[in-house]
């Protein structure tokens, strides 16, 4: 069974709100902010604890925007994502031990220091599209299969 994560995109018509990551899975990538459910809560709950852990900050809109099976190959890890989205939040975006959060344009959102199936999924979601997707990653983390449905 996959494990399941959650992945929040905080944006607006003009900014996006991004990590760096400083360890463990992802690191040295930008990414949203989320990480793994625990039994004890629903994949919301997870999204809002992870927003305050990573980034300090509390969503004021958040959305459940779908969610996408990532696979790995080399491993046979399957992750389930549940993708959230917010335009609006209360706090301000401090770092964290885990993550360090930046401001972007979102005409300079940047892809290639990011995981290889963003450039192909966070486009769609940007225009306000919700997302049902799939990728399968090679063993240096390309996607070798892609499947991205919309609603």
């Amino acid at each position: 069974m996959p494990k399941q994560m959650t992945l929040c995109i905080i944006y607006d018509d003009s900014n996006i709100l991004l990590g760096m990551k400083k360890r463990g899975f992802g690191e040295g990538r930008w990414n949203g902010f989320g990480g793994k459910v625990s039994d004890a809560e629903s994949a919301q709950q997870a999204c809002v604890r992870e927003l305050h852990e990573e980034a300090g900050i509390e969503a004021q809109d958040l959305k459940n925007r779908g969610k996408i099976l990532f696979e790995f190959q080399d491993t046979g890890k399957q992750l389930e994502v549940h993708l959230f989205s917010a335009s609006k939040y209360s706090g301000e975006p401090q770092e964290s031990e885990e993550m360090l959060p930046k401001v972007f344009n979102i005409k300079d959102i940047p892809y290639d220091n990011m995981w290889d199936d963003d450039k192909h999924w966070l486009p769609i979601l940007l225009e306000n599209n919700n997302i049902d997707g799939y990728f399968l990653f090679d063993a240096n983390d390309k996607v070798i299969k892609k499947e991205i449905k919309t609603y």
